[in-house]
């Protein structure tokens, strides 16, 4: 599910496994002039763990960012 331009929402849920999770990624403008990339994941409920890359260009964190959606969708979040 896509909630803006630059912000990404996926999930994988699986009854059987106990398995609910989140995977957020957003493109942000940082404090010294370039773009941070922030993602959030962990189980759905809680507020998960959050790293923040940090890029000169814009185009090197959308790059990315596309990167790290094809990963998460291979294993099965939509």
């Amino acid at each position: 599910m896509t909630t803006g331009s630059n912000d990404l929402l996926l999930t994988r849920i699986d009854p059987a496994c106990n398995m609910a999770r989140f995977y957020y990624l957003s493109v942000e403008p940082s404090l010294f002039g370039g773009c941070s990339l922030v993602r959030s994941w962990g189980r759905i409920g809680t507020r998960g763990r959050i790293r923040v890359e940090l890029y000169q260009r814009l185009a090197e964190a959308k790059h990315r960012f596309g990167e790290l959606a094809a990963a998460k969708r291979r294993r099965g979040y939509c």
